[in-house]
């Protein structure tokens, strides 16, 4: 491996980009530490969303360690302060649920029985959840926080703002909340609920709220600090920012103008705002944006029985600022993009390459795979392989040597081959019957393998799959499938390629194909072709 040039400084990846803003705002703070956060909300379970937030903060504070060789954490907060707003669906014991509503999720009991809590529960997923993958971090819980009085000093401020801070959130509401609208939520003393109340005086000296019950019209007055009593969402967030010194936090489009408010609102406290990082949105196959609520797009359960977690890396790592569709079809793509930079990280360590983030900055010690996900894929749909050891039958033949010990990230893409072919390629697989001109050029393809077929045999894999694709290329010059090249040579339009994927293979798209006759075999792919010229009417699937 060689080594890529050592000025980070100039690196044009984004997380390195992200990471320059973080160095900037810390030699103007001199603090000697970056303090990166992630949020969540602890009433659902995480998602493929968790994964992507907290990935994409890791890379940027990786890249800000290497820049700088300064200290860094990241916390993972948790919001379990929130009081319980509905029952969600996929949880036991809703009824029980149902009975404390508007209560801190860590003040509900936990309708599996596991825990002392809901939020407990959840907040354990999350932690499972972040474990599985490596993640690096700290988790935080705003109950454990605001309870033990790490939020005091910063309630009290608020409090010493409480106009300012009220200043900053009218102009957004409508005349009915902004006549009652306070940063401040009291915790109802004798029922525990998390109260939207007007609040008739905020006394920091005294350390009290005072505030009237809509339902008994009792007046209470509760403390500020201790725990009892939290903010509301963007006067939380800027409360945690300012509290806390936090440097670097990333989220979604859709919170633009909460990023904006509670940046507001960490100023009038006397705080700097993190430096933000706003990514977009994943979208359905109809292009929808995607939604736990509706269930719509990809699960992470789902991406992880069809790919590596690290083709999920690869995918979150790109254009994180671009809406993309999130959906089984960009898995194939995925795998093999990730396979290519991680392939590349093995000659040069260069901090632009995708994988130098995902894998920390060295590439892993396990062997690269011998063929791309897309091959394995098309050599399952081929043999109809529903066990491992139909495609290993190849691939043992192609690479000698290659088994699931020596090849480990190969083993898992068989598995994930077989499941993406068994679950999405055999159900849409749809032969058809060749024209009068792919028949001739199927011939000479035919024709062509037969007399090489020794030598060919006789080539070492790679030289084989080039080899092979001189000949497909050779028999696909001829009409209809001449096209001009870039040299004004004649050249081969995609409709031979088409052909060759719709007629042989039955799929609308497949990999390159002197690589897979190479994997396939010479004697394989002359009887694919065989069959397909003896057919006289369109095969089932």
């Amino acid at each position: 491996m060689t080594t890529a040039p050592a000025d980070l400084n100039a690196v044009k990846a984004w997380p390195f980009e992200e990471a320059r803003k973080v160095a900037a705002r810390l030699a103007k703070s001199g603090k000697g530490q970056a303090l990166f956060e992630t949020g969540y909300g602890p009433s659902g379970l995480p998602h493929i969303g968790t994964f992507g937030e907290v990935a994409r903060t890791s890379w940027v504070r990786h890249a800000f360690e290497r820049l700088t060789g300064l200290p860094s954490r990241l916390i993972a907060f948790s919001d379990d302060m929130d009081g319980l707003r509905k029952v969600p669906d996929n949880v036991p014991n809703k009824e029980m649920l149902a009975g404390h509503l508007g209560r801190p999720v860590t003040a509900i009991p936990d309708p599996f029985g596991t825990h002392e809590s809901f939020g407990h529960h959840n907040n354990a997923r999350l932690r499972a959840f972040l474990d599985a993958f490596g993640f690096e971090y700290e988790f935080a819980s705003s109950s454990e926080y605001y309870r033990s009085g790490r939020f005091d000093a910063a309630l009290l401020r608020m409090a010493e703002r409480h106009e300012e801070v009220r200043g900053v959130i009218l102009p957004t509401l409508g005349p009915e909340r902004r006549a009652t609208y306070s940063p401040f939520l009291p915790i109802h003393p004798k029922t525990g609920v998390v109260m939207q109340v007007p609040m008739e005086e905020v006394r920091p000296a005294d350390d009290l709220l005072v505030w009237i019950d809509p339902e008994t019209g009792e007046r209470h007055g509760t403390r500020i600090t201790g725990g009892h009593c939290k903010a509301q969402w963007k006067a939380d967030w800027a409360l945690r920012w300012y509290a806390l010194g936090v440097d670097y936090e990333m989220s979604g489009k859709d919170l633009i103008d909460s990023v904006r408010l509670s940046s507001a609102i960490c100023r009038v406290l006397g705080g700097e705002p993190p430096e933000a990082f706003t990514y977009e949105h994943f979208l359905d196959e109809q292009g929808q944006k995607i939604s736990k609520s509706k269930g719509n797009g990809l699960t992470i359960e789902e991406w992880l029985r069809y790919a590596p977690p690290e083709s999920l890396s690869q995918f979150m790592y790109n254009q994180p600022q671009r809406a993309k569709r999130l959906y089984f079809d960009q898995i194939p793509r995925a795998v093999d993009e990730y396979l290519q930079h991680r392939a590349r990280l093995r000659v040069v360590a260069d901090p632009a390459v995708p994988a130098w983030h995902i894998h920390g900055g060295a590439a892993p010690n396990d062997p690269e795979p011998p063929v791309s996900f897309t091959m394995l894929l098309n050599l399952a749909s081929v043999v109809n392989a529903d066990d491992p050891e139909m495609l290993w039958g190849f691939l043992r033949r192609y690479a000698p040597g290659a088994t699931p010990a020596s090849q480990p990230l190969l083993g898992k893409l068989v598995e994930h081959a077989i499941h993406y072919y068994r679950d999405f390629v055999l159900p849409t697989k749809r032969f058809r019957l060749p024209s009068a001109a792919e028949r001739e050029a199927l011939s000479a393809l035919m024709a062509a393998l037969r007399d090489r077929a020794t030598d060919l045999e006789a080539m070492a894999p790679e030289e084989r799959a080039k080899a092979a694709q001189d000949i497909v290329y050779d028999a696909g010059r001829r009409d209809p499938f001449l096209e001009p090249g870039k040299d004004g040579k004649p050249g081969v339009s995609r409709a031979w390629f088409n052909a060759l994927y719709q007629v042989l293979l039955g799929q609308q798209e497949g990999p390159r194909f002197g690589g897979f006759v190479a994997l396939y075999g010479i004697a394989g792919t002359i009887g694919l072709i065989e069959a397909a010229l003896a057919r006289t009417e369109t095969p089932a699937a």
